[in-house]
């Protein structure tokens, strides 16, 4: 599965819930597929988009965060694991997994060598993993019913179709994922 087909998955389960998606394609993927006021596109900031979505979650309890991540995004801030974990928040954490900063050239990133789901496991998550289309919308129906923190790792393959730039302005993404809350 291509990461795009992913993000069209997830996308489907969120909802009307915030979401935070880390920089590069992922961003694009989400913006091409499901460009809402709620969604928090992360331009630069690598590594921060699960930090960014925990303190949503801080400030609205009642409210399920999603967080569509990278492998190596993720790898970047591994600590935020242990305090999304640890404080037991309304998270679903996804980290499409395909072993590469590929918004930056495809360098390879050590989630091949290290099982993410086994670290979000040992901070306190509830955690899934996802080859699959199938598979990927099964634990979707779950985690966007369950109390998280969830964390679902998805398989993906490098390449594919390429999103366009988000083309709204930081400061507008902004406004507009302020006003959803």
């Amino acid at each position: 599965m291509i990461r795009r087909e992913a993000v069209g998955i997830v996308a489907r389960h969120m909802g009307d819930d915030p979401a935070v998606s880390a920089n590069g394609f992922i961003s694009r993927d989400l913006h091409g597929v499901l460009d809402r006021g709620s969604n928090f596109y992360m331009i630069g900031s690598m590594g921060l988009a699960s930090s960014i979505a925990a303190g949503i979650a801080i400030r609205n309890p009642k409210r399920r965060v999603f967080v569509l991540d990278g492998d190596g995004n993720l790898l970047m801030n591994l600590g935020s694991l242990a305090t999304i974990g640890s404080m037991k928040l309304n998270l679903v954490h996804v980290v499409f997994d395909n072993r590469a900063h590929e918004s930056t050239g495809g360098q390879p990133t050590a989630a091949g060598r290290v099982d993410l789901g086994k670290i979000a496991m040992a901070a306190g998550y509830k955690t899934h993993y996802a080859r699959t289309g199938a598979e990927l919308d099964n634990v979707m129906k779950r985690a966007a019913r369950a109390k998280g923190p969830i964390f679902v790792l998805v398989r993906v393959r490098t390449g594919g179709e390429k999103s366009g730039r988000v083309a709204i302005a930081p400061g507008d993404i902004r406004r507009r994922f302020e006003s959803s809350l």
